[in-house]
């Protein structure tokens, strides 16, 4: 017999003589730490036919007819190892803009099957692929195997009803550069669709987060015929003052934007600006600033131009309100239904 399965029938038959002994099955179990219903089960085996029924039996050979097609299993197990980072819902979104069509689920079946269950295991994956093949990486596997795991925030859910109808702004501490000194990032985030703004700063101060709003955002929302009604920011200085000689302030009242702070000392009521910069950091910073050594802040802000277009209109969003949608895509779509609303 097996070496294993004598430990497991010593064990089983233990539980079954522990039990004669004290006369009490109830007190057995919980000494050996089984339930009740396990204890007949074994019992029930040894009656019907004796200490061989106490092996644990084989599983039953899966159904292959149920299994994915090969191409499709490839598919998925080689973009585990190409983006490790993605999560079962963006694989498969990502997998249909190539023509493979299988569910979130179906990926994660595939994954279990394949031990890439989660982010750790692919990122294992990669490196052992590289270790074999010596593969070049591409920049989003670097990223990915020099990703930290702090997770996300706690996102607090945002009622949201339209674009335009609640922003979320923050400040970014990008970085300390040669001959530039510190670099902030004034971000802007519509809670809705997710489309995003960004300006880069030397200082961080009332003028830079109005001028964000002057030159990207209000602009952006105009030619779409969106008004932005309410603003979200944590209690920086650079967003809250004395109303009457505060720039960004002033700036809120003058177009007729609503200010909402958030909650003293909780800034991840404020979590779609964290998200964001969180994937700010992993998709673009961590590579750019790796790629090339930024002089200015227009060159920096030029390549942060090119990734923001990207995020906005082709890079698939797994947010609430996206779906796997892009954000521009989920605007224009919450763009027509806030306008079927107003004229109802």
């Amino acid at each position: 017999m097996h070496h294993s399965n004598e430990r497991i029938i010593k064990h089983k038959i233990g539980l079954l003589n522990l039990a004669e002994e004290l006369g009490n099955v109830a007190k057995a179990c919980k000494m050996m730490g089984v339930s009740r219903d396990t204890f007949y089960r074994y019992k029930e085996a040894v009656d019907q036919g004796g200490v061989e029924a106490l092996i644990d039996k084989p599983r039953r050979t899966p159904n292959l007819k149920n299994r994915v097609e090969s191409g499709i299993e490839t598919a998925v197990v080689d973009y585990a190892i190409e983006e490790p980072a993605h999560g079962q819902v963006r694989v498969s979104n990502e997998l249909r803009k190539r023509g493979v069509f299988i569910s979130p689920s179906g990926v994660r079946s595939i994954w279990l099957r394949h031990n890439l269950a989660n982010f750790k295991l692919r990122l294992r994956a990669l490196e052992a692929k590289v270790a074999q093949d010596g593969i070049v990486l591409t920049e989003s596997q670097v990223q990915a195997l020099e990703r930290k795991q702090d997770d996300d925030v706690a996102c607090g859910e945002i009622e949201t009803a339209h674009p335009g109808y609640l922003g979320s702004q923050d400040t970014f501490y990008v970085g300390t550069f040669k001959g530039v000194g510190r670099v902030y990032q004034q971000t802007y985030v519509d809670t809705y669709s997710k489309v995003a703004h960004c300006k880069l700063y030397t200082t961080k101060t009332p003028i830079t987060a109005a001028d964000t709003l002057n030159d990207r955002v209000l602009p952006f929302y105009e030619a779409h015929g969106v008004s932005v009604l309410r603003i979200l920011t944590d209690r920086g200085t650079e967003y809250c003052g004395k109303a009457e000689s505060h720039d960004y302030q002033l700036y809120l009242a003058v177009n007729g934007i609503e200010h909402t702070k958030t909650k003293a000392r909780h800034p991840q009521t404020n979590g779609i600006c964290e998200r964001f910069h969180k994937t700010v950091l992993n998709e673009f910073y961590q590579s750019a600033l790796r790629r090339k050594i930024y002089k200015t802040v227009d060159e920096l802000q030029a390549d942060l131009d090119d990734w923001i277009e990207y995020y906005n209109n082709d890079r698939t969003h797994q947010g609430k309100m996206c779906c796997g949608r892009t954000p521009m895509e989920t605007f224009t779509d919450g763009k027509k239904i806030w306008q079927e609303k107003l004229i109802a």
